[in-house]
């Protein structure tokens, strides 16, 4: 069996769902709107991607078509991950993927820290040893970079597809770079106005004394 190789927002989804049914099992599965915030929260998430709930539709399905979520009946629709059934995944193991697609490649330290929200590891010893199934499992989930030079640990990502650069995430499907592009460069200007406006101020305010 292949693993499948999930878009940004795919990878968006399913890190969310995992997450959230470790971090908030109260509220899970999720209505469409809570997945909704949860992709779009600018904590615990890297790149933070601004999308609209109209989004998060075909991802959804396609996760769906993929047999990695299903959709969960009940007055308001909600949908819930099968990643755990399908992989066979303990709640550590979970955790541990959950947050390599919510923020990237990180060292095994970072990932100690970073799942606190949804599993506690108590020592490193069992950190490294699910990192050690993830690796080994059949597909493999998860690889171990070279580490980069300085660098006390290696870090380790997720194989679902590839990474989303934190530069170049805002855009959202059906937003065009071009036009983000644009708009950050009048942001830029505009606060760089803003800046000399205040500096100017302050010069007239000193000389005064």
């Amino acid at each position: 069996m292949s693993l499948p190789v999930l878009s940004p927002l795919e990878q968006r989804v399913l890190g969310c769902l995992l997450e959230k049914e470790l971090s908030t099992p109260d509220v899970y599965p999720l209505s469409m709107n809570a997945l909704l915030h949860a992709c779009t929260q600018s904590s615990n998430r890297d790149p933070v991607m601004p999308v609209a709930e109209v989004d998060l539709v075909e991802p959804v399905a396609q996760l769906v078509a993929l047999g990695l979520a299903e959709p969960w009946p009940g007055r308001v629709a909600k949908v819930a991950h099968l990643a755990k059934q399908l992989w066979n995944l303990s709640v550590q193991e979970c955790a541990l993927l959950a947050e390599l697609l919510l923020r990237g490649a990180q060292t095994p330290g970072e990932l100690r820290a970073n799942t606190r929200r949804m599993y506690v590891f108590p020592d490193m010893a069992e950190l490294e040893g699910c990192l050690q199934a993830l690796l080994e499992a059949e597909p493999p989930l998860v690889e171990r970079l070279p580490r980069a030079p300085g660098a006390r640990e290696a870090r380790l990502r997720h194989l679902l597809g590839e990474e989303t650069p934190s530069a170049l995430a805002a855009p959202g499907p059906g937003v065009d770079r071009g036009d983000r592009l644009a708009e950050l460069e009048q942001e830029v200007a505009e606060l760089r106005d803003e800046l000399a406006a205040l500096r100017a101020a302050f010069e007239d305010f000193r000389a005064q004394f």
